[in-house]
């Protein structure tokens, strides 16, 4: 009996993979090929064999039959990772209602479309950085079982102070009262137990805001508004849970006191110093800029007149100065992920932020890296994403042109492929 149950046990195990290798590869023919950003090598005439979802191999020339994907003409690369948006919605004149009328059910559709446009602009994976916990943590679940198309999702729940960045600003006390969020916190054992909560729900990373936020509607400024001790709490609590913290930061006090708690990005970083700098290198933390949504609101404030007015006070004074501490970070060496804030801006426009950080004085190759093999160590996924190599996902993107001389050639795809599966077939 015994022999007889290993017997089954291992034609159990067996059968899918040999089912598996009976499947058709397909055979996507690079004409230049960007397959390790890290290294910046640029090689031509290449094959690359996509089986089960994955890599299998990296040919010379151009070889294959049956599916093949013609791209001799077009510059491939590995997907696109952006490590800060929030899919679940996107800013516009009736946001504020909205708040109050759309259910999680409507929130979660709504992440469907923009998870769609943010799949075919290149981008397949995405860290989300604060949505509505069932809408996003279910659009991720549904996205990762292959029910829905769009990039998989790191989904983060947030944990904020009570009155800050992160709660409810600008409706009567009761609105306030029934619509704040259960992982808001006040004192260091509180923050504790909302990133327990907020991982009990299904929190893959914790989302804090250690300062102010340029799109809550209060005149409480950008700094600091986390304590000491509640950012330290919170942080390790999460990192003995196996959770990394990103945190909203704009205020120098803010960005130096999240750096010291050991957070593992800030996000923003508007008003980062030397000290902040000096931080970022002892801690390894990451910077994730998003140069887009400072430059959107910039120019929103200018025009939009249903953007609340402290919200406009503080885009006019902040979009510009983002570029400029992007700058000042690349050039001391602090490591760079890149993240857009999409949702601010609109999804799908995602890499618009590559021509920002140019601006900001990185090379288009440095930009690429801090999109794809910076952005997949940040995010933890080294051994899956970020690179294009055998075993690894098939996430593969293409563009005519060559980013490497104009990088806005990264604003229209020419093909994309997210795990083995077509999301934008060849153009």
């Amino acid at each position: 009996m015994k022999s007889v149950l290993c017997g089954l046990l291992l034609a159990a195990a067996t059968a899918p993979a040999l089912a598996a290798a009976d499947s058709p590869a397909t055979y996507i023919q690079a004409g230049r090929l960007l397959a390790d950003p890290g290294t910046g090598r640029v090689e031509t005439a290449k094959t690359i064999v996509v089986k089960d979802g994955r890599i299998a191999e990296i040919r010379d020339g151009y070889v294959g039959e049956g599916k093949v994907v013609d791209l001799r003409d077009a510059f491939v690369m590995p997907g696109f990772i952006d490590s800060h948006v929030h899919i679940t919605g996107e800013s516009n004149p009736n946001e504020r209602s909205e708040a109050l009328s759309k259910s999680a059910t409507d929130s979660a559709f709504d992440g469907v479309v923009f998870a769609g446009r943010t799949l075919r602009a290149g981008f397949t994976t995405v860290i989300d950085l604060g949505g509505e916990p069932q809408a996003i943590y279910g659009l991720r679940d549904a996205i990762a079982a292959g029910k829905v198309e769009g990039p998989r999702i790191i989904a983060a729940g947030g944990v904020a102070a009570h009155g800050g960045h992160g709660d409810i600003h600008g409706y009567r006390q009761e609105i306030l009262d029934l619509y704040r969020s259960p992982t808001l916190c006040s004192g260091a054992d509180d923050c504790a137990r909302a990133v327990r909560q907020a991982i009990q729900s299904g929190a893959d990373v914790i989302k804090t805001a250690s300062t102010g936020g340029v799109m809550s509607n209060t005149a409480a400024g950008l700094g600091q508004q986390m304590s000491d001790a509640e950012l330290t709490s919170l942080v390790e609590t999460a990192h003995r849970l196996g959770r990394k913290v990103a945190a909203h930061a704009h205020g120098t006090d803010g960005v130096n006191a999240a750096l010291r708690a050991g957070v593992d990005s800030i996000e923003h970083g508007t008003y980062l110093d030397a000290e902040s700098i000096k931080l970022f290198k002892a801690k390894g933390s990451y910077l994730v800029p998003t140069l887009l949504a400072g430059d959107t609101v910039k120019k929103r404030a200018e025009t939009a007149e249903w953007m609340p007015a402290p919200v406009r006070a503080k885009a006019r004074k902040v979009g510009p100065l983002m570029v400029d501490a992007l700058r000042r970070a690349h050039k001391a060496g602090v490591k760079i992920a890149f993240g857009t804030d999409s949702g601010v801006s609109a999804h799908g426009d995602n890499a618009q932020e590559f021509a920002l950080m140019v601006e900001a004085g990185m090379t288009p190759l440095e930009t690429i890296r801090a999109a794809t093999v910076s952005a997949a160590d940040h995010a933890g996924l080294t051994s899956e994403i970020g690179t294009l190599a055998p075993g690894k996902a098939a996430d593969i993107v293409a563009v005519k042109g060559d980013p490497l001389t104009n990088i806005r050639a990264l604003e229209t795809t020419a093909f994309v492929m997210k795990g083995g599966a077509v999301a934008k077939p060849v153009q």
